[in-house]
């Protein structure tokens, strides 16, 4: 959270400037910053990606974990996951309106946007939902390496989504950062509740009665 606040401060006095217009075209064609790199099949994969971590997906995959959840009985640990992903757009949204960064004007968007750019609210959220995600199906008896697949899954996705926002020319690479530097935070926050209530025995197989 520290370095968040720290990337938001040099961010709002201008000092990441040239980086991010830098890194920023160095995903177009340099004789015409309107043409992402890449063949137009590429193109539409990262609108596909994108879409990954668009507020409507994301709520549709809480949604699939908490039915599970609760249909396992882990009564606790789907209202953690509820408060965690809620309380995380609450916060998203409240950044975006209260810093108002724009968003890149050096290159067409590639995608419709109607918010402020900082943060990148595709790559906190994707963060915090599929890590989150990852670390309450973890919770679950499984085995080992099937909790580090999830933790895979949930890092290929995040890193996937978060290009994909600045490919499309809709996001600076450092809203990008910032996104995932809050929402990586949130969901490791998010476990250490979990660990926590699961040390005071409120959250496991014989408290959520199964």
């Amino acid at each position: 959270m520290a370095i968040f606040v720290e990337l938001a401060g040099v961010v709002l006095h201008g000092g990441t400037a040239a980086l991010d217009e830098k890194i920023l075209l160095s995903f177009r064609i340099v004789t015409d910053v309107g043409d992402p790199i890449g063949p137009k099949w590429v193109e539409e994969m990262m609108r596909d990606i994108t879409a990954l971590g668009g507020v409507g997906m994301l709520v549709f995959m809480t949604f699939i974990v908490l039915v599970y959840l609760l249909m396992e009985k882990y009564n606790k640990a789907a209202l953690l996951l509820f408060v965690a992903i809620a309380s995380g757009m609450a916060v998203s949204f409240t950044l975006k309106y209260g810093i108002t960064r724009p968003r890149p004007d050096l290159v067409p968007h590639g995608s419709y946007v109607y918010t402020s750019s900082f943060p990148s609210g595709h790559a906190m959220m994707s963060a915090l939902v599929y890590f989150t995600i990852a670390g309450l199906l973890s919770h679950i008896k499984l085995r080992k390496r099937v909790k580090s697949y999830f933790f895979f899954v949930a890092t290929l996705l995040t890193i996937s989504i978060g290009i994909s926002r600045i490919y499309l020319g809709v996001h600076w690479p450092t809203d990008v950062l910032a996104g995932w530097l809050l929402g990586v935070g949130w969901a490791i926050l998010t476990l250490f509740v979990l660990r926590y209530l699961k040390y005071r025995g409120w959250i496991g197989p014989q408290s959520e009665d199964k």
